[in-house]
């Protein structure tokens, strides 16, 4: 008998369930799915060795695509994808010993991250009375990057060189790859335009696991370890650009950036999403589908 009664119960909440849609796509109602996906653009500034008292004077353009899950009305998650370009030049820098030292890089970034997004506020697409919030970010994610200079009208990827005489082996232990790991931390505010449209304004601080993004990370090896005549010899230590009759820099052992913290960039943007429209219903009437008011 509870079999029964059990089984009747379940063919009566799908007749529901079913009578439901039915007369919602009669009445042309829509919905909103709960993913979205959108484009990307603002500006990064890189933090670090040759950078270390926060200065924006390499402020470099950002673009990327993402794709949002909203879990619900106050929790997302969002996949990205991230380009843009970092670097700084000790000629920027105030301390006379940086200056003096005159190293310089670039590299391009290429980044893709997963951030859990905690809205303060209740955020549903399409309802006016929930159509703007703060909110909190957090994720983790990897990068590549390749650091180069010029050096008298020539591009030198500093890496393969061994600045830091990571191709000796004495200094094997500072070789360092392509490839790191990348923690964003930051703030956003998200506002429903029209339709499936949302705008969203965010600025996350990538902390990395790296301390090699600049080229720069520990002391001078000293110039008896690089072949006189090789590129690595004259790039090591360009303290004599400055000053060409002064000491050079470059002795070994002597400090050439700051092993006491990681090097790190941060990402300023403001994105516009689209969510796509369903006329099915949502599955058990859940808020995974945002119905359009």
């Amino acid at each position: 008998m509870a079999f029964l009664f059990r089984a009747a119960m379940r063919t009566l909440f799908s007749i529901f369930i079913l009578t439901v849609c039915t007369i919602s796509r009669l009445a042309g109602q829509t919905y909103f799915t709960s993913t979205e996906t959108g484009v990307l653009f603002g500006a990064s500034q890189y933090f670090g060795d040759l950078n270390d008292n926060y200065g924006f004077k390499s402020v470099s353009p950002s673009v990327g695509i993402y794709a949002r899950k909203h879990l619900s009305q106050y929790i997302s998650v969002k996949l990205s994808g991230i380009f843009t370009h970092v670097g700084y030049s000790d000629k920027d820098n105030r301390s006379e010993y940086q200056r003096q030292r005159n190293l310089d890089f670039e590299s391009n970034i290429y980044e893709v991250g997963v951030q859990a997004e905690f809205n303060f506020f209740r955020y549903v697409t399409g309802d006016p009375y929930y159509r703007f919030t703060p909110y909190l970010t957090g994720g983790i994610g990897a990068f590549y990057y390749d650091p180069y200079t010029n050096y008298q009208g020539t591009k030198y990827h500093l890496r393969p060189l061994g600045t830091e005489g990571q191709n000796t082996p004495a200094f094997k232990d500072r070789k360092y790859g392509s490839v790191s790991a990348c923690f964003p931390i930051g703030v956003g505010v998200k506002f429903w335009l029209k339709g499936g449209i949302n705008l969203t304004a965010e600025i996350a601080d990538r902390l990395t696991t790296t301390d090699y993004l600049d080229d720069v990370s520990t002391t001078y090896a000293g110039a008896a370890n690089f072949p006189s005549t090789g590129q690595a010899y004259l790039i090591q230590d360009r303290s004599t650009e400055i000053n060409t009759t002064a000491t050079p820099l470059g002795r070994a052992g002597k400090q050439r950036g700051n092993t006491s913290s990681l090097d790190q960039y941060i990402v300023a943007q403001v994105s516009i999403s689209w969510h796509f429209k369903t006329y099915h219903c949502p599955s058990a009437l859940s808020d995974e589908m945002i119905r359009v008011r």
